[in-house]
């Protein structure tokens, strides 16, 4: 395979960079698969939930799905604590930002935010404030980011609730990655 001819960046050529432009095209078209191939290996959990990462995933999004939301969000929700495994400390964050380019401003925000606006359900049982979520107060996204977390996550950790395998969601997941990027402010 033909190789750029630089050590160092500044030193590349237009040749150089037109050959890396085209294998980061026929990367980023994979990201679906990759994303999915990760999503299949959640099987285990943290400790003490009585369903694996993958399973809570799938619940919440069978939710999303059956409450008719639009394949977006139905990805989004799939992915939302993606980020779990590799950035416990921001997964959202980390989630969000995996899917800002393919997402609206609003699916976003909600992915972005939802784990604050989730500790309204436990923090207060760790001597914590629930109300993290209350600085956003009259945010536009506020309730859906609300709606969200009560339907979605914090609904799904059942392990006698009948989700769809992830098969059924990966053709969303590359039509959704296979979208022209949004361009967010």
């Amino acid at each position: 395979m033909k190789k750029v001819s630089f050590t160092e960046m500044k030193k590349g050529t237009k040749e150089d960079y037109l050959l890396l432009d085209e294998h980061e095209k026929n990367y980023v078209s994979g990201t679906a698969e990759r994303i999915i191939n990760f999503m299949s290996s959640l099987t285990q959990t943290l400790e003490g939930y009585q369903i694996s990462r993958l399973e809570h995933s799938l619940q919440s999004a069978t939710r999303a799905l059956r409450a008719g939301e639009s394949e977006e969000m139905i990805v989004a929700t799939l992915l939302h604590d993606i980020g779990d495994e590799l950035a416990p400390m921001n997964h959202s964050e980390y989630a969000a930002t995996i899917l800002k380019p393919y997402v609206s401003e609003q699916t976003h925000w909600i992915i972005e935010k939802h784990g604050e606006f989730q500790a309204y359900y436990y923090a207060h049982h760790l001597g914590k404030n629930r109300n993290l979520r209350d600085k956003y107060k009259g945010h536009k996204y506020y309730q859906v980011t609300v709606d969200f977390c009560e339907k979605y996550d914090q609904a799904s950790f059942d392990p006698n609730y009948e989700s769809l395998p992830l098969e059924y969601f990966a053709p969303m997941v590359k039509k959704i990655f296979s979208r022209k990027p949004y361009s967010h402010s």
